[in-house]
């Protein structure tokens, strides 16, 4: 099972590259994506019946976090390449990219849900290969467009995820230091399933060691303050559909790069040390979104800086601690996926008919365009964390885990931080979606590919604030004792 999912994107990649029409090119993407959503969905309900699956001679495996990272690729992937086909064929109808560029775009799209995936199934320390890997793909989606500004994003991302990722393999060869003193030079010292059943016996001063550069590296990737420098540009710069793709799903691969090696360092450690680091680093990417988002012109650049909060927010949760605070994180990556990815394809629909990404030009969208409009608005009460969008669900429950914890400063710091995004951010919406749109822009939503993708997520939006299905409450909850 695990080796089909991977092979689904490889196997779309290299078809869309010798496509020879727009539509045929389309129809390939579109048929990949459902396939990879079909296994992926299907890997769930293995790990879901097994625990857990292990392939290729050790080094592929599913647990249920696994299973999880799987699941929140799999469906904004497939939204996302919904969403594709009306975003870039009206760039190629409106002469911003030629077919060329097109094909390119889909066989990088796919090579890059194909690293997304190995992130989540890798079952060593080559998680370092797997998310550098991500890093080289998505930078070259980046530069699609070949202009000024998204060339500088790209080489600006590129050089600080680099030093970012070698912190990380300082950690990762501190971590396998540790592990060879207990385990021996094999193999099996470099596995997951190997090093959590020893991982009580490593010596702490190194596994801290390791956890700090571990955080420093995979958290520059996540997007953690101050290392997030790069991640406003960056998704701004790329392509909506690719925007959707790094906020909603790169940034909890990386999160869940920190995570693991967290649930490896913690036996050894003790908790203290590691969630006290964590609730440092996330409350800091709270608080230094906070300015960016009240201040902010880019539209695009101000669903960069909820990205920089909402990491936070998943770090501030897994160092709260307990079942509540690790529950509300893991639910705080799910819920923040789809809630952001629908905002950047609003964002997308938004730029395609208005053509610019600063908020002082744009007002009337729900005039404009009703559908986009009203979805927007939905949207921005949703990722604000306003009731009763999902995002409020785990919100409250990371919160509740602080106060309950005895976290009381770092909780109603929380509480400020979120009350002044609230402020900041509807109010650029508000702008955006009311008041009288501009004479020389014409009545009428966008495709309806592009409108299907954001009804898709608005289900998740929804429903998740007023309902947790028994199955995926069952699956978060396993998550949450891999974690503890």
């Amino acid at each position: 099972m695990i080796e089909y999912l991977l092979l689904a994107p490889v196997l779309t990649a290299v078809s869309c590259f010798f496509a020879k029409t727009r539509k045929q090119v389309e129809a390939v993407s579109l048929t990949g994506s459902i396939a990879t959503l079909i296994l992926g969905l299907s890997l769930v309900a293995e790990v879901y019946r097994y625990d857990i699956i292990i392939t290729w001679q050790n080094s592929l495996f599913a647990d249920a976090f696994s299973a999880f990272i799987v699941l929140i690729v799999s469906i904004v992937g497939f939204v996302s390449s919904l969403y594709s086909i009306g975003y870039m064929g009206h760039e190629l109808e409106h002469n911003t990219i030629d077919m060329k560029r097109l094909k390119m775009y889909y066989v990088l799209f796919h090579s890059f849900m194909f690293t997304m995936l190995l992130v989540g199934v890798t079952n060593n320390l080559g998680l370092w290969i797997a998310i550098e890997m991500t890093t080289l793909v998505s930078a070259l989606l980046m530069i699609l467009y070949s202009k000024k500004s998204s060339v500088e994003a790209a080489w600006k991302y590129m050089i600080i995820c680099t030093v970012g990722i070698t912190f990380a393999l300082f950690g990762t060869i501190l971590t396998y230091y540790a592990s060879v003193k207990i385990l021996g030079e094999t193999g099996e010292a470099l596995n997951w399933t190997s090093l959590l059943a020893v991982a009580d016996q490593f010596d702490p001063t190194i596994m801290k060691l390791a956890f700090i550069f571990i955080l420093i590296g995979y958290g520059t990737k996540a997007g953690l303050a101050p290392m997030h420098t790069w991640l406003p540009d960056a998704h701004s710069e790329a392509p909506t559909p690719v925007s959707a793709l790094l906020s909603g799903v790169l940034l909890n691969c990386a999160m869940y790069g920190v995570i693991r090696f967290y649930t490896i360092a913690i036996k050894s450690t003790g908790t203290e040390f590691g969630s006290n680091l964590l609730i440092v680093f996330g409350l800091l990417s709270i608080g230094i979104a906070v300015p960016f988002i009240l201040l902010q012109e880019d539209y695009k650049r101000l669903l960069a800086y909820s990205s920089v909060e909402h990491i936070g927010i998943i770090a501030l949760g897994i160092g709260f601690g307990g079942v509540f605070g690790i529950f509300g994180a893991i639910l705080h990556m799910f819920n923040h996926a789809m809630t952001k990815s629908f905002m950047f394809f609003g964002a997308g629909n938004v730029l395609q008919k208005y053509e610019t990404k600063e908020i002082d030009k744009v007002s009337g969208i729900v005039k404009s365009m009703p559908a986009t409009g009203t979805m927007l608005v939905i949207g921005g009460l949703a990722i604000t964390g306003s009731p009763p969008f999902s995002i409020f669900i785990s919100e409250f429950t990371i919160l509740a885990a602080g106060f309950s914890g005895g976290h009381i400063i770092p909780s109603v710091l929380f509480l400020l931080f979120i009350i002044m995004i609230f402020a900041g951010f509807f109010y650029h919406i508000s702008r955006m979606a009311f008041g009288v749109p501009k004479p020389e822009i014409k009545t009428g939503d966008m495709s309806r590919w592009m409108l299907g993708a954001m009804g898709i997520l608005a289900v998740f939006v929804l429903v998740l604030g007023v309902y947790i299905p028994p199955y995926f409450y069952e699956m978060i909850m396993k998550v949450v004792e891999i974690v503890r």
